[in-house]
Order: structure tokens, then C-alpha cells, then sequence
């Protein structure tokens, strides 16, 4: 049984119908709820009516590339929060961070088992979906709310994606200590884990690009030979 809420939909955006059909039945048959989309276009006009809970996306596709739609999506404040696992047959590691950079949540490479997919979707379906329980924690004028899933710096909006967002709870919740890449990712992915190591390095440095403007870049730090650390202090 998926943790899917019965009004969300999980959309697939892929130009090869025999994928879409494929996808679809494995998701109907664990209880998801499908829409599909042949190319970008059409998927705006899905996720307007329908807001998924989960986009899968094709990395090569007509017009507007999977890469390209992700990052019009993460600037969107209304799409930016939607968690993307990116399907595509490019299998060169440069692929995979190019694809992340671009603000996609997970990396599938095709030809894929839909049981992996299901466990992909789950997973990341966990993590988004955590419910927040805890208050607002404050550094020097950085302030995060889980519960209203907003990042302040001097009152001022900062806008992370779905990852970026746990990773910056999970620093300013643990300060002064100095966490190695797999620590990192069983905090902050959980226990399933599917990407690399060095995956947690992509994703600092979109969280750092994003608190650079207002100058909490810094706060993240490099402990060299060992990994990183949240801290306040110089």
C-alpha cells in the first residue's frame, strides 16, 4: 500500500507512450494514481489542474528537455516543492550531477525494473511527505519553520527545494559537529538509499548558491578529509 493521500497524483512525462503505458500499470496495480504528459506543454497543464504529489520525467524529449522543464519548475514557488525523479538512458556520471544540478530529487537510468521504480517513488514519497513537528530553529538571523516549510534570512524569503530544504534542517538542528558524506545521507535521505556519495556534495552546493545572497553560505563548512559542518563560528 503507497502513502499516496487519495486527492494526489503522481505524473509521468515521457514521449514513448509504451513507457507512459508501462509506468502507468505498475503504478495503478500499487494503488497510485497516474496522469501522463508526451512533452513539457502538456505537463504544465497537468500540474495546474492537478498539482502531483511526484513528477517522473524523461530526460530527452521534443521541444522543452526533461533538464530544462526541472529548472522552470524549481522556479516556480507553486512547483518548486515537488519532488522529480529524472528517467533517462544517459549513463555517464557528469549526466547524473548535470541532472541533479538541475534540481531533479532522484536519477532512474533506463532500461529500469519497475519494482526499483515503486521503491524510488516510495522512498522519496517518505521523505517528502514527513510530517514537521518541531519549532522554528534560528542562526543568526536564519530562521526555518517545518512546519510552514519556509527558510528565512532577515526576514526574507529563501526558496529550497524539497532536499535542500532537509538538508539545512538536519545542520541547523545538529550544529558544531562534523558529519562524513554517508552520515549525511542516512540523515537526510533515510534508510533507502539509492544515490552516491557524492551526491550530498551537489546538493550543498545548491543549498550554499542559495543562502549566498544574504550571506549564510558560510555557515555550511568544509571540514577537509572529513566532511561538513554547520557552524556559526569562523
Amino acid at each position: 500500500m503507497n502513502n499516496l493521500p487519495d486527492n494526489k497524483y503522481i505524473l509521468v512525462v515521457d514521449d514513448e507512450h509504451a513507457i507512459r503505458e508501462m509506468i502507468c500499470l505498475a503504478l495503478d496495480q500499487d494503488n497510485y494514481h497516474c496522469i501522463q504528459a508526451s512533452n513539457a506543454h502538456k505537463a504544465e497543464e497537468l500540474i495546474r489542474e492537478n498539482h502531483p504529489a511526484l513528477i517522473l520525467l524523461d530526460w530527452m524529449m521534443p521541444g522543452i528537455s526533461g533538464i530544462d522543464f526541472a529548472r522552470k519548475l524549481r522556479r516556480n514557488k507553486d512547483t518548486n516543492s515537488i519532488p522529480i525523479i529524472m528517467l533517462t538512458a544517459k549513463a555517464e556520471e557528469e549526466d547524473m550531477v548535470r541532472g541533479l544540478d538541475s534540481g531533479i530529487d532522484d536519477y532512474l537510468k533506463k532500461p529500469f525494473s519497475t519494482k526499483e521504480l515503486l521503491a524510488r517513488i516510495r522512498a522519496l514519497l517518505r521523505r517528502s511527505m514527513k510530517t514537521d513537528t518541531q519549532n522554528i530553529l534560528s542562526v543568526k538571523g536564519l530562521s526555518l519553520d517545518a512546519n510552514s516549510h519556509r527558510v528565512l534570512a532577515n526576514n526574507q524569503t529563501i526558496n529550497l527545494g524539497p532536499i535542500e530544504f532537509k538538508l539545512l534542517r538536519f545542520f541547523m538542528e545538529n550544529p558544531e559537529r562534523v558529519y562524513s558524506r554517508e552520515q549525511v545521507l542516512n540523515n537526510v535521505w533515510g534508510d533507502n538509499i539509492y544515490v552516491e556519495e557524492r551526491t550530498v556534495d551537489v546538493h550543498i552546493r545548491r543549498l550554499r548558491k542559495a543562502l549566498e545572497p544574504c550571506d549564510y553560505d558560510k555557515l555550511i563548512q568544509t571540514v577537509r578529509g572529513s566532511g561538513y559542518r554547520f557552524s556559526s563560528q569562523s
